[in-house]
């Protein structure tokens, strides 16, 4: 009780912090997005992160509807890179689908019908059209001056999928996804910056994950909102190269004033 209690009162001392790291986010050029189920006691929620570079925020809902990346991101302008849930389409911004989804679900399904020529040459071609784009992104990182380049090759690739007469319904599910997500796999190759996959949400998400294997479904609603506040500083405060203790122990509620802080004095001191 006494636990539950100090968290509640720390969720209520931080409310500012969270709603300024969310500020943070919805206001920044490139958001990761993902979604879970989370356990509460005698039902089910979800679980939402979003994440840039450094900032990160948990947000619970009591269902998977787009509303709550709708309003997390209404005044977001930027890029949204996310898996392939479709209630992130609604979102009105420019998009980049994690391609790390795409090539695991292709391979799952290859490993599945070994024998189906049309999925391995689905599974060839989009390999061999990824490569390249990769391997600039290590020498180059991500500039889209020198990733514009691929685009030829990604016409070619649309050129040669549409023109053949796929017949096994999972390579013509295939054939619809690339043609239905055409405007948003390939959107890392204009903009700078912006990642092919959704690392960083993925990677948030497992902070979460492990929260849940300690409070399994003892949680109400409320109490889940007050760890998602506390959980989201402590995230963004490890991003940040700080120490959530430490951070607490300060007394201050702005994280990004003090990791400038910290750093100024790890500085000053060396």
């Amino acid at each position: 009780g006494m636990v539950n209690r100090l968290k509640a009162a720390a969720a209520e001392r931080y409310e500012e912090t969270y709603q300024a790291i969310l500020a943070k986010i919805s206001r920044g050029t490139v958001v990761h997005a993902d979604e879970t189920r989370a356990t509460l006691i005698g039902r089910e929620g979800y679980a939402w992160v979003f994440a840039s570079l450094e900032e990160v925020a948990f947000v619970f809902s009591e269902n998977r509807e787009a509303t709550t990346p709708q309003n997390v991101l209404k005044e977001f302008g930027g890029v949204l890179i996310s898996d392939f849930y479709t209630g992130y389409d609604s979102i009105a911004c420019t998009q980049q689908k994690c391609l790390v989804h795409l090539m695991r679900d292709i391979n799952e399904d290859l490993c599945k019908q070994p024998f189906n020529d049309e999925m391995k040459q689905i599974a060839r071609e989009f390999a061999d059209l990824l490569r390249p784009m990769i391997e600039s992104v290590d020498q180059f990182g991500l500039k889209a001056r020198h990733l514009r380049k691929h685009r030829p090759s990604v016409e070619q690739f649309y050129k040669t999928l549409f023109a053949s007469a796929f017949r096994t319904d999972v390579a013509i599910g295939y054939l619809r996804r690339f043609e239905r997500n055409r405007e948003r796999l390939f959107t890392f190759l204009d903009h700078d910056g912006v990642p092919w996959n959704n690392n960083n949400a993925e990677h948030a998400i497992k902070a979460f994950a492990r929260l849940r294997n300690v409070i399994g479904g003892t949680s109400t609603a409320k109490g889940l909102r007050e760890y998602f506040i506390l959980l989201s500083i402590s995230e963004t405060c490890k991003n940040k190269g700080v120490t959530f203790l430490d951070f607490l122990l300060s007394q201050e509620t702005d994280v990004d004033q003090f990791a400038s802080r910290r750093g100024s004095s790890r500085r000053a001191s060396s």
